[in-house]
């Protein structure tokens, strides 16, 4: 079975095929809204998800619970404002218990990227075959609830995998997941069978974990933006991939939101953006890079 580092070829940057986006993009931008679902009262797991015991953490559950039921629309407008196609990293629970988030994100026709069912559940520490049937579970649910879509992305829930999870994941049909913050192109990931691949996410452009270290959005904006200007740079040589993560209870809040129309109004003026989705983003890629990649990885790591 591979394990890192034999899953991922290690390419430098300055030694790998150029990739040329659609369009001659410099830069592929894509939106990551979290859209998650907590539980009130979760089951016990490999770890606790809230804080403070014993549950229930009135505290920490309602404040996400705002996201859905106010911060998912705040961000949504500002959203439309720039017709972004998001690709949301979704709690497929979501789907289910508001049906009205559903529909918004159905009419627009953004990419559902699976983050488990809630974000208080994790497949840490699955069996093989509770993992297998993990995502069979969530294909068809998610057929299901919306109307025979099919899935083709995965984050993990609340960022859990097993060794085995790229396996598994490629078995069951998927593309490609995000999990692995580590490029700034899409990357090969080897599995036991088919073509799989890595769109990464991002740790740093990430709305939660700044604000949780003390940052405020001004910040959020401006490395935001920091990171879109190094990248486009160097775009004009090779296409770069940038991603930043949203959270509804996070950007969603009325002091916060300006600074989300902040970003995607200084990134959107720029020329030779490819504003697409990691559906679309993975698709191009095993259809235009992925054979180059891995032919030349096999040929300088002998």
């Amino acid at each position: 079975m591979p394990l890192p580092p034999d899953r991922v070829a290690y390419l430098p940057m300055v030694d790998r095929p150029i990739i040329r986006w659609p369009g001659n993009a410099r830069v592929a931008l894509w939106v990551a809204p979290n859209v998650e679902h907590y539980e009130y009262l979760p089951p016990a797991g490999v770890r606790n998800p809230w804080p403070r015991t014993p549950a229930p953490d009135v505290q920490q559950y309602s404040l996400r619970d705002y996201g859905n039921r106010v911060g998912f629309w705040r961000m949504l407008e500002v959203l439309d404002r720039y017709k972004i196609k998001c690709s949301t990293t979704l709690n497929i629970g979501v789907l289910a218990h508001f049906p009205e988030i559903a529909e918004a994100m159905l009419q627009r026709d953004w990419a559902f990227v699976n983050h488990g069912f809630y974000n208080t559940r994790y497949i840490s520490d699955f069996s093989e075959e509770q993992e297998r049937e993990f995502y069979f579970e969530i294909r068809e649910s998610f057929r299901r609830l919306t109307g025979g879509r099919e899935i083709r992305g995965q984050s993990g829930p609340a960022a859990s995998n097993t060794e085995r999870t790229p396996d598994l994941l490629a078995e069951a049909g998927f593309l490609y997941q995000t999990d692995w913050k580590f490029d700034d192109h899409p990357v090969p990931i080897k599995t036991r069978s088919g073509r799989f691949v890595c769109i990464p996410y991002t740790g740093e452009l990430n709305d939660v974990p700044l604000i949780s270290s003390h940052f405020e959005a001004d910040y959020f904006a401006r490395i935001c933006k920091a990171q879109f200007d190094q990248l486009y740079k160097e775009g004009e040589e090779n296409g770069r991939l940038m991603c930043f993560a949203i959270h509804p209870f996070v950007i969603g809040r009325p002091h916060r939101i300006k600074y989300l129309d902040e970003i995607l109004n200084y990134i959107m003026s720029h020329d030779g953006v490819w504003q697409a989705t990691t559906d679309e983003i993975a698709e191009y890629y095993l259809a235009n890079y992925y054979d180059q990649a891995v032919a030349h990885a096999a040929k300088v790591n002998v």
